[in-house]
């Protein structure tokens, strides 16, 4: 089983700046791709960024390419969503999810994933 929490979320204006963390304890994240999903209000959970369980395959949606970056540190079992020159419409509640897959590929369906956060909410101003 493996448990991930995700932190680092909050209220800023737009333009602002967030880093938003998920991390396990209890089991290394190393086999393990990794994703980042957000669901506003009233709209489908939708793909967000990924990064491939060797870390050495990374995706994006569309509308925060050039401004989010994901990572990830094994030596922490962590995984990192850097989030620059946010917009009100990034606004939603942000999980982080994983799934066993130690190849170069990252997943974009949510199905795909077996274990989800609880979920952290990030609020942008205008």
């Amino acid at each position: 089983q493996v448990q991930l929490a995700e932190s680092g979320g909050g209220s800023v204006q737009a333009g602002g700046s967030l880093r938003l963390s998920c991390a396990t304890s209890g089991r290394t994240l190393s086999p393990y791709a990794m994703g980042w999903f957000r669901q506003a209000p009233g709209k489908e959970r939708e793909f967000v960024a990924g990064i491939s369980g060797n870390g050495e395959s990374t995706d994006y949606a569309d509308s925060v390419k050039g401004r989010f970056t994901i990572s990830r540190s094994y030596a922490k079992n962590t995984v990192y969503l850097q989030m620059n020159t946010l917009r009100p419409e990034d606004t939603a509640v942000y999980n982080c999810a994983a799934v066993r897959l130690a190849v170069s590929f990252v997943p974009l369906a949510t199905t795909t994933y077996d274990y989800w956060g609880q979920g952290t909410q990030v609020t942008v101003s205008s």
